[in-house]
């Protein structure tokens, strides 16, 4: 239990040198990646399933790649360690999201 605490302590003498860090690694940016992570696999799975963009927009989507880029960008320049590996799984995810909505574009207009 008390590795917790150190976790959220800042200044504790623990590796862990800022507040919300996990032994240097963002513990929120990690979780965030990971809910989001979560969500993705269902999100796809509702797009083969529909076979429709119903629900769906493009813009939206290209917008949550770029973000996802702009994260995998910072951690090279700043900080590279496994947390881009989420984010690379999560743009991963998203494009082959993007890539569906095409095709049920085309099944739309057939």
């Amino acid at each position: 239990m008390k590795q917790w605490y150190y976790l959220l302590e800042a200044g504790s003498g623990h590796p862990a040198s800022e507040r919300g860090s996990l032994v240097g690694y963002s513990f929120f940016e990690i979780l965030m990646l990971i809910c989001f992570g979560f969500a993705w696999p269902v999100d796809i799975y509702k797009s083969i399933k529909s076979r429709s963009t119903k629900g769906k927009s493009l813009p939206f989507l290209l917008v949550i790649v770029a973000g996802y880029a702009f994260g995998i960008v910072h951690k090279l320049i700043h900080s590279k360690d496994f947390v881009m590996f989420l984010y690379l799984l999560n743009a991963l995810m998203v494009s082959t999201d993007i890539v569906l909505y095409f095709r049920n574009k085309r099944l739309e207009r057939s």
